[in-house]
């Protein structure tokens, strides 16, 4: 389904309160791959996108990884809220007003002989909406130990203690497959439920699979998801290939304002 692709516009909501006490949230889920290509790119398509939240997969993990985190953060307008080193990869970075509240990374048992996977998790608020978990994933290409892995992803996120989640990964997965699936019986799939702009993410120069995506629990709506190309305001489409194997994914939720008690 490629519904919305076809619009001439990009336009979205603007991000930041709401007249009822919810706040409009942008969120990106990108795969940067070690920052092996033009970097420089990778942060320009970040700052077109003006997320309140990133989801990074493949941060640098090898060579001075905190301060390439740092890097890419202050480069792209935003700060580090947790993951990198401490997740194996994933990182979540946001902007100020999203203000963390708990940090929960955790490293997966791993496979003998694959690589090590982690979860990136903040617990954010941001203005007077409810707090919810932000996690960032990447998950394995070998089929079992993924679907284990979906699975700790969904205990993961009830271990939280709070009841509304977001998730961006590269799940190295396509919808219809079985993990996919499992997690979209329990979280809303962004582009399943509110389509926008395109649907596949890989590769940059050819899309021609879903392998990326947001997912949101049911208190979160979803108001537009996809995959971001050609035409986007303020983004230069050849830094869509210039800088990594894989597009952004950005997703634009409606957050419901909290309980006051959880506020004071």
């Amino acid at each position: 389904m490629d519904s919305l692709a076809a619009q001439d516009t990009w336009s979205l909501p603007a991000s930041g309160p709401q007249p009822d006490g919810s706040e409009i949230v942008r969120v990106v889920s990108y795969n940067i791959r070690s920052l092996r290509d033009d970097r420089t790119a990778v942060v320009r398509v970040l700052r077109a996108l003006q997320p309140d939240l990133v989801c990074i997969q493949e941060s640098p993990r090898f060579w001075f990884p905190r301060p390439q985190a740092a890097w890419l953060a202050r480069s792209a307008g935003l700060m580090v809220l947790s993951g990198g080193k401490s997740a194996s990869g994933p990182l979540l970075l946001g902007r100020l007003r999203a203000q963390p509240l708990s940090v929960h990374d955790v490293w997966l048992p791993r496979t003998p002989g694959l690589h090590q996977r982690g979860f990136a998790t903040t617990v954010v608020q941001l203005g007077s909406a409810t707090p919810f978990s932000v996690t960032s994933c990447h998950l394995s290409l070998d089929g079992d130990e993924r679907f284990q892995q979906f699975e700790l992803l969904l205990d993961h996120l009830d271990g939280l203690g709070v009841p509304g989640g977001v998730v961006g990964g590269d799940f190295n997965e396509h919808p219809g497959e079985r993990g996919w699936d499992l997690l979209a019986s329990r979280l809303q799939d962004g582009w399943a439920t509110t389509p926008w702009g395109h649907e596949f993410s890989s590769v940059p120069k050819n899309p021609f699979q879903r392998i990326d995506g947001v997912f949101a629990t049911r208190d979160i709506e979803v108001l537009a998801c996809g995959v971001v190309g050609e035409g986007f305001p303020g983004l230069r489409a050849k830094d869509l290939t210039l800088a990594t194997d894989h597009l952004p994914v950005l997703a634009v939720l409606a957050v419901p304002q909290g309980r006051e008690e959880l506020r004071e």
